[in-house]
């Protein structure tokens, strides 16, 4: 049975799926691609609204490209950085394994603007290594690559060689004292600082992939910063992150009982950020765990 706070989470995302399927980001909203996968990864694995959940993967299936891409809007064919989270809330569903793995061939025949690293660059990190992008056209950053190698595995392309590269990137650019953000190290020899929504990410992405203690300036990083986080979407990838490495804080779950009872004083979160909240609540070994049970 699922804590009142819960419950009225699962409600609120419910409340926001549109007839046509899929969800906006607030109620009364327009289809978002990002928010409807969100959505649906979260209700399946809170075990709610099949009918809901199966609506919005067909309504994702409907706007996905030629090439497998699912972009932020047709408008914006160039923005590919839902395509990984297309990929998850497919997952689990017979009827969408072919637009699945249609989405997973475009990420692996997909890559960032990379080029070799000169001597006289003002950049920390090797910006030669491959991950993903926002957009086409760009440089690959932490937060793309971290979703694109856990959408991956969990489709069934874990041995690819497409992601030992994603993870030495995204260990390139692990910040020296702990923690990753959006995929600086250093620039004009300044130390940048973490965030720790991408340290979350980060860290679900190499998962038992990489050694513990390759990463435990990270982890360190985001225990210290637990205690302080109050918005869904940073207290949520913290923990998803430390979970995902067998780190449970004790005061997860009045943590994230006290951020969703904030909303009675801040109003509504986003349907993302919500729904990366309540998987949180559940997902005790990590997002790629919860996504393949």
């Amino acid at each position: 049975m699922h804590k009142p706070h819960i419950l009225r989470g699962i409600e609120q995302l419910q409340e926001r799926a549109l007839s046509g399927g899929g969800f906006a980001i607030r109620r009364g909203g327009d289809f978002r691609p990002d928010a409807t996968a969100w959505a649906v990864i979260a209700l399946t694995a809170l075990g709610s609204g099949p009918d809901l959940t199966e609506a919005a993967r067909q309504r994702l299936a409907a706007g996905q490209l030629g090439d497998g891409r699912v972009s932020i809007s047709p408008d914006h064919p160039q923005c590919i950085w839902p395509t990984s989270l297309a990929v998850l809330a497919w997952q689990g569903s017979p009827a969408h394994r072919a637009v699945q793995n249609r989405a997973a061939a475009f990420l692996l025949a997909t890559s960032g603007l990379h080029w070799k690293k000169k001597v006289d660059t003002v950049l920390g990190h090797d910006p030669n290594i491959k991950g993903w992008s926002w957009r086409d056209d760009t440089h690959s950053w932490t937060e793309p690559t971290a979703m694109a190698v856990m959408a991956l595995q969990v489709a069934g392309y874990g041995e690819h060689r497409r992601l030992p590269e994603a993870r030495l990137m995204l260990m390139d650019r692990q910040i020296p004292s702990g923690g990753w953000n959006y995929g600086n190290t250093t620039v004009f020899g300044q130390v940048l600082h973490p965030m720790p929504e991408s340290t979350g990410m980060v860290l679900n992405a190499l998962s038992h992939k990489v050694s513990r203690d390759s990463v435990q300036k990270s982890m360190a990083y985001l225990e210290g910063s637990f205690p302080s986080l109050k918005t869904p979407w940073s207290l949520g990838w913290a923990l998803l992150g430390l979970s995902s490495w067998g780190v449970r804080p004790a005061s997860a779950g009045a943590a994230i009982e006290a951020c969703l009872s904030r909303q009675e004083r801040v109003g509504g979160y986003d349907t993302s950020s919500l729904a990366v909240l309540l998987l949180a609540s559940q997902a005790t070994k990590g997002l790629v765990s919860i996504c393949q049970a």
